[in-house]
């Protein structure tokens, strides 16, 4: 029997953005179905490490979308019975240079972010074993970030998933999307999905690496790549990585465009107990082969950060993919190409951390409510072409 619902927005995919979408816009008092394909955290969002960043961020658009959703995130975390729950820790981060033409550069990066509204610290080469006493020696400083902090991706979506479930949100897993519904006039009506349609004024591309797919299921463009990358994980250890750790060269990694393999040491210890290893970066399209070359990068630069890692045993890898633009910049907003057509995806590998604030401001918009930040930046349609 052919299902239909209604309601008043559909939200589709069912990872860290898409439930940050659905629990905002139920608190704003819209009835919301979010839909997925897979299950809760079945994509990226369950192959992410859960971090929320201000430390790798310039200044502009997204430090500002990085600070507003780290006040969220703090908010959410501080509710009873949803900060235990998301494993959230503001455990901060260091970004360490190895040379002082790298610390110049990062002392440079950090100063302007100071002056956007950063927690930004200065720290010594003989300050940095205070805060993370097994570091390598040959680390001539670095920068301290307060705000930086963690949560449990998985159980994160969940949860958000839960409270936006107790509003009255419904879920649908398992559930395709097919096609985009459009009235005559061609604004959205809702989605056709392998279970029924759902009718609704309003659809939210929360779809992550495939909202480019399902960008075109509506007609419009929106170039979103997937960008490759690694992380290895180690045997539950004491808490021996206080912090975020990284090295200053992680930043222009981020912030490139290239499709070749980039690998730069990220280290950071769980509530857990194991270490996660990163970062790799590439665009090899949906490729889930496993590489040693970069899993070898990978354990080579973390150990030089932290040489305690020779002997501490990885016990497994996992793979995911980044939803890329080539901007750097997620899609946030309305879609002036269609009428009722939202995006809120290509936030690259920073979606965990800006969840909230695009949930934030997609509940706002479809409230009518002036949102927070100006979302011009985030256009749909800076990248050109129109509806097919």
């Amino acid at each position: 029997m052919t299902k239909r619902l209604t309601c008043d927005v559909v939200v589709v995919g069912a990872g860290m953005v898409g439930a940050a979408c659905a629990l905002y816009a139920a608190r704003a008092g819209l009835s919301v179905v979010l839909v997925d394909r897979g299950p809760v955290a079945g994509g990226t969002t369950g192959s992410g490490e859960g971090n929320l960043l201000v430390s790798d961020k310039e200044p502009g658009p997204e430090l500002e979308l990085a600070l507003l959703s780290g006040r969220l995130w703090a908010e959410l975390a501080a509710e009873p019975g949803l900060g235990a729950g998301i494993e959230f820790e503001a455990k901060g981060g260091v970004v360490v240079a190895s040379s002082g033409e790298g610390l110049a550069a990062l002392g440079e990066f950090a100063a302007g972010q100071r002056a956007a509204g950063v927690d930004a610290r200065a720290v010594a080469a003989d300050e940095l074993h205070a805060l993370e006493p097994h570091l390598a020696p040959d680390a001539v400083g670095g920068v301290h970030y307060p705000q930086d902090s963690q949560v449990m991706p998985t159980l994160a979506a969940a949860q958000l998933v839960r409270v936006a479930r107790s509003l009255g949100a419904e879920l649908r897993t398992g559930w395709t999307v097919t096609a985009v519904l459009r009235t005559a006039d061609g604004a959205v009506r809702g989605v056709r999905t392998d279970q029924g349609e759902i009718h609704a004024p309003a659809v939210v591309n929360a779809a992550g690496t495939w909202g480019g797919e399902l960008a075109a299921l509506a007609g419009v463009r929106l170039p979103v790549l997937p960008r490759r990358g690694f992380v290895l994980v180690t045997e539950p250890l004491p808490r021996m990585v206080r912090h975020k750790v990284y090295a200053a060269d992680y930043v222009a990694d981020v912030a490139s465009g290239s499709a070749e393999l980039q690998t730069s040491p990220v280290v950071e210890g769980t509530a857990a107990g194991p270490v996660l290893i990163g970062a790799s970066r590439e665009r090899v399209g949906f490729d889930r082969s496993f590489s040693l070359p970069v899993m070898r990068a990978l354990a080579a630069g973390a150990t030089r950060l932290f040489p305690f890692l020779e002997n501490i045993r990885a016990m497994r890898a996992y793979v995911g993919f980044r939803p890329y633009l080539p901007d750097h910049l997620p899609a946030i907003g309305p879609d002036a190409r269609m009428p009722g057509l939202f995006h809120a995806c290509g936030h690259e590998g920073a979606g965990i951390g800006l969840a909230t604030g695009t949930g934030h401001l997609i509940a706002q918009v479809l409230g009518g409510v002036r949102p927070d930040l100006g979302l011009g930046p985030f256009r749909p349609d800076r990248f050109g072409e129109g509806v097919s």
